[in-house]
């Protein structure tokens, strides 16, 4: 069996990278690493389309590296870039870039774009090739960016940076280059001035906007407060205040800034883009209000996969109620250093009610700081985080962690929580 181009990886994004192939008639062999033929098949290769979950360090591909022709490594995104040039908003960050992907879809719908949506979220970048559309909005993975090259967004973003994936990464300035890839040949940028690691990344020379939770300068996003009214703002114009939006949280009011500027960026108009921002709900796991009970909402952060998804959620909700949150966390850990969230735990949280793979590290962290209580499923932990609340408080499902010890995804963990929470019966409780 022998073929020029091999795709490597049998998932989602391989089998759309297969569908494109066959759709323009170009032979392809499909394989995944437990092939046992794998590393015959690609050391012969001339191009390897690397699925995002497999490192381009993995031993199979090392070996194949060390052929007389070693093959060109690209992933779904840099076949996408190859077949098109046309407008592009590419946006990547470790936390919040699902939302601000969604919304600005959601603008340029309002503006009357025929727009395709996806590629790390929903819809494989490829199969929206599929449909011409006017305008693409992508979020792109640091996994989708290493073997991307030729990609030319008309404007492009990091929201933001926090330790991730430092179970593939072998430091932070590995995964932080990794993200540093959407800026190469980007037309435009948009850059986070409340992140000391995003607002250094750009070339000086390139066209950019700032969105910060501070008061603007011209031109840029950010939060004007006259009359104890929070607006969000582009320089002194005031556009929106924050009391209308749907989505809680500062870090979603951050998120907003950055799809407004985003927008503009390609010239979407600004009526039409704060119209769907009054509108929008927000995404499913993502602080997504499940049920008030007993006058204790709890809140579904089911993507919050790791420290900085958390750390987020915990400031930008801790305004929302009087009291402290009883935080869910725990599952794969992804060698994350949880210690740098002790200060916010102590300061926003009430409990910690602790779950799957990581529960024996976090007890061991933060037991000397508030109360942590196990739990050996999502129902138990939902039953004693109701337990361990006071008058005031709220429950907080938000991890830090992947989800894949107990569930099959985010998704799941996140339904499985909201079931929980919806057959809650009165339970005497003393506050």
């Amino acid at each position: 069996m022998h073929t020029d181009i091999v795709i490597l990886g049998l998932g989602k994004t391989g089998l759309s990278c297969a569908h494109y192939f066959k759709m323009q008639g170009i032979p392809f062999v499909m394989i995944d690493t437990a092939d046992p033929l794998a590393q015959v098949i690609l050391s012969k290769a001339k191009i390897i389309v690397l699925s995002p979950g497999i490192p381009r360090d993995h031993p199979i591909i090392h070996a194949a590296m060390q052929s007389d022709y070693p093959a060109e490594i690209i992933g779904d995104i840099e076949l996408f870039a190859r077949a098109y040039q046309g407008p592009l908003i590419a946006i990547t960050g470790s936390n919040g870039k699902s939302t601000v992907t969604t919304l600005v879809g959601e603008m340029a719908k309002a503006a009357g774009f025929h727009v395709g949506v996806g590629g790390n979220l929903g819809t494989p970048a490829l199969e929206l090739l599929e449909r011409k559309h006017a305008l693409y909005v992508l979020e792109l993975s640091s996994f989708q960016l290493e073997t991307t090259f030729s990609l030319k967004p008309s404007v492009a973003t990091i929201l933001n940076l926090s330790p991730d994936h430092l179970d593939r990464y072998s430091s932070m300035e590995a995964y932080v280059s990794a993200k540093a890839g959407i800026f190469s040949n980007a037309q435009k940028v948009i850059l986070n001035r409340d992140d000391p690691l995003v607002i250094q990344m750009a070339e000086k020379n390139i066209f950019r906007l700032t969105f910060g939770l501070d008061s603007p300068s011209a031109k840029n996003y950010g939060l004007i407060q006259e009359d104890n009214v929070v607006w969000l703002a582009k320089g002194d114009q005031k556009l929106l205040a924050s009391s209308e939006l749907k989505l809680l949280g500062k870090h979603n009011i951050a998120n907003a800034l950055a799809a407004l500027a985003l927008a503009e960026s390609v010239d979407l108009p600004m009526v039409s883009s704060l119209q769907a921002l009054k509108d929008f709900r927000g995404l499913a796991h993502r602080c997504e209000w499940v049920r008030t009970y007993q006058g204790i909402p709890f809140m579904n952060d089911s993507k919050g996969t790791n420290i900085g998804a958390t750390r987020a959620s915990l400031q930008g909700l801790t305004e929302s109620i009087p009291g402290k949150w009883v935080l869910i966390a725990g599952g794969v850990a992804k060698n994350a250093d949880f210690s740098v969230m002790k200060d916010i735990l102590q300061r926003t949280c009430r409990a910690l009610i602790l779950i799957g793979e990581a529960a024996e590290e976090l007890d061991s962290l933060f037991s000397a700081l508030l109360p942590c209580i196990h739990a050996h499923t999502m129902e138990e932990a939902v039953l004693k985080a109701l337990k361990a609340t006071q008058s005031g408080d709220g429950v907080l499902l938000s991890p830090m962690c992947a989800s894949l010890d107990m569930f099959k995804s985010f998704e799941e963990r996140g339904e499985v929580f909201k079931a929980a929470v919806a057959q809650l019966k009165d339970i005497k409780k003393n506050r």
